[in-house]
């Protein structure tokens, strides 16, 4: 049998993810920031607001190995499909992929999904992955030449070697905002996770929303006693 696909991981910041987003097509009306601080009003108030999705690496610490391990114990394979399904979701099956995986999350799910191309790499994936199931979908991914193409182009965009041997154990993860639930979706999961109900004038970046989602995570490396603290998030919003 041929080698699984193992792409070159891509970097977590604006000028790799806007590319990327760019040839795939989302809207030049949408742009990632970089989000500098979560708690800085001053700084958090250079993103354009509402933030439609975070994109974050994390680092899989000890704390958060385990608490994933322990939700993946009560969870059943996902088995979602079709019109009615809350959010798209890719299982990954590509090595290294899961920064690309991670910004198809951001793009194809909520607001932003209004932002996408007629007839682009992005429109076509999503309405091809909507009636399929988590294996079928995920093999319509990994067959893409559009979205495999894209991906390579921004391979050597950003300020690191391109290299095949991943982040050091760093997961590339999505929060996206759907029909007033927090959503968290990551490829190398058992399937989207529901984390939660958000008011009407909350986005991703409100404070809820983190405590919900990427603070989550950090307080669990922080209550261990960790100090793995390798994390990076940019958001999605209006471009200014």
């Amino acid at each position: 049998m041929a080698e699984p696909k193992k792409w070159v991981m891509l970097e977590n910041n604006p000028e790799v993810m806007n590319q990327l987003a760019s040839k795939l097509g989302l809207s030049p009306d949408l742009a990632f920031h970089d989000v500098w601080s979560l708690d800085d009003p001053s700084l958090l108030s250079l993103i354009p607001r509402p933030a439609l999705a975070l994109l974050v690496i994390m680092p899989k610490t000890p704390a958060w190995d385990a608490d994933r391990r322990a939700q993946a114990a009560s969870m059943d394979d996902y088995a979602g499909a079709g019109p009615d399904e809350p959010v798209i979701w890719f299982k990954q099956t590509i090595g290294n992929a899961c920064g690309s995986i991670g910004l198809l999350h951001c793009a194809i799910n909520g607001p932003a999904a209004s932002h996408i191309a007629p007839g682009s790499d992005l429109d076509r994936i999503r309405r091809a992955a909507i009636p399929l199931h988590q294996k079928e979908r995920a093999q319509m991914l990994y067959d893409d030449a559009g979205f495999e193409a894209a991906h390579k182009a921004c391979e050597r965009i950003g300020d690191t070697a391109p290299t095949s041997e991943g982040h050091n154990g760093q997961h590339f993860v999505a929060f996206v905002k759907v029909d007033g639930r927090l959503w968290e979706l990551e490829g190398d999961r058992k399937g989207p996770m529901d984390r939660g109900a958000l008011a009407d004038d909350e986005d991703v970046l409100s404070p809820r929303a983190l405590e919900l989602g990427f603070k989550r995570v950090i307080k669990l490396e922080q209550d261990a006693g960790g100090e793995d603290l390798r994390f990076s998030c940019i958001a999605l919003a209006r471009k200014t």
